[in-house]
């Protein structure tokens, strides 16, 4: 793996990508800081109702949340997440809906 020495504001990527999302159709906006496989950090920003469907998880990841509130969903049950909450992903297909225009960092490890 190679050892980059980038160093990222989240609080200003978190502005910038919620104002992106609010002038996005979808209510979305995302963008992959880091790719040092296994490891992989997005940050990712949705507007109030906007969510991102149901999808498999990968082997590890977290959600921290930066702004604003979000909803875990999963079968093994749904999660509020409110800004500086930090949750493990669970292992089973889940899905995240912004209650309020949010942005979060997706933290996961790759096979």
């Amino acid at each position: 793996m190679t050892t980059t020495s980038v160093t990222y504001d989240l609080n200003a990527l978190a502005d910038k990508h919620l104002a992106a999302a609010r002038s996005a159709a979808h209510g979305r906006s995302a963008h992959l800081l880091l790719r040092e496989e296994p490891l992989r950090q997005s940050v990712i920003a949705l507007t109030a109702g906007s969510a991102l469907e149901e999808h498999n998880a990968p082997p590890a990841a977290t959600l921290q949340v930066l702004r604003g509130e979000v909803v875990l969903t999963a079968v093994s049950g749904d999660v509020t997440l409110k800004a500086g909450r930090l949750h493990a992903i669970p292992q089973e297909r889940h899905g995240l809906r912004a209650v309020t225009d949010a942005a979060v960092l997706l933290t996961a490890v790759n096979d």
